[in-house]
């Protein structure tokens, strides 16, 4: 007998209570958290459920980030450079656990030949780009940032390096380099 998940109530039931599961350990422990595993400890279904849905734990990973708002960058405070540093700080620890690296390297490759891939890296780049950049904006307004970096370079300065960092040194990511990528960027205020 041939079940289809896509019309049967009870796969729809556990797909959601694995969706729910899995955003909640996104948002209360990272990235790292969401494995197949946990996701059915938490989610109160079997291993063998979250696979039959999800495969792979990257694609349950970037399923459940689509549907959260990313919570990095978000809602900038004063002053600027020491939220920023956290925030920096907060990606480059979430970037940390093999998953998560492997993850963001297959889908930075996934996206040269995948539409669906370049579209959510597209997304999540643009949202990104636009919280680092309204927070730059209000450091310079409060006359706490002078910079003249074209905006695109601001985030290529300050997310590069952690990236690389993290996803292809594997290594760790020191406060002193998040330090040194905020100088990079133009002259702070303090």
């Amino acid at each position: 007998m041939t079940v289809s998940y896509s019309t049967d109530p009870r796969a729809a039931r556990s797909r959601e209570a694995i969706l729910v599961a899995a955003r909640e350990l996104l948002a209360s422990e990272g990235p790292g958290a969401v494995t197949h595993q946990r996701v059915s400890q938490e989610a109160g279904v079997g291993r063998a459920t979250v696979y039959r849905h999800w495969p792979r734990s990257e694609q349950l990973l970037l399923d459940v980030m689509e549907s959260a708002d990313l919570p990095l960058f978000k809602d900038p405070e004063t002053p600027v450079r020491p939220w920023l540093h956290r925030q920096l700080r907060q990606m480059a620890d979430e970037l940390m656990p093999p998953a998560v690296a492997g993850l963001s390297l297959a889908m930075m490759q996934s996206a040269l030949w995948d539409a669906e891939m370049a579209r959510r890296r597209d997304e999540s780049t643009k949202t990104i780009e636009e919280r680092i950049h309204a927070a730059i904006r209000s450091a310079v307004a409060g006359q706490e940032l002078e910079t003249d970096a074209e905006p695109a370079d601001l985030v290529s300065i300050l997310v590069g390096p952690i990236v690389y960092r993290t996803a292809m040194q594997r290594d760790v990511v020191p406060d002193g380099l998040i330090d040194r990528l905020l100088d990079g960027i133009g002259t702070w205020h303090r």
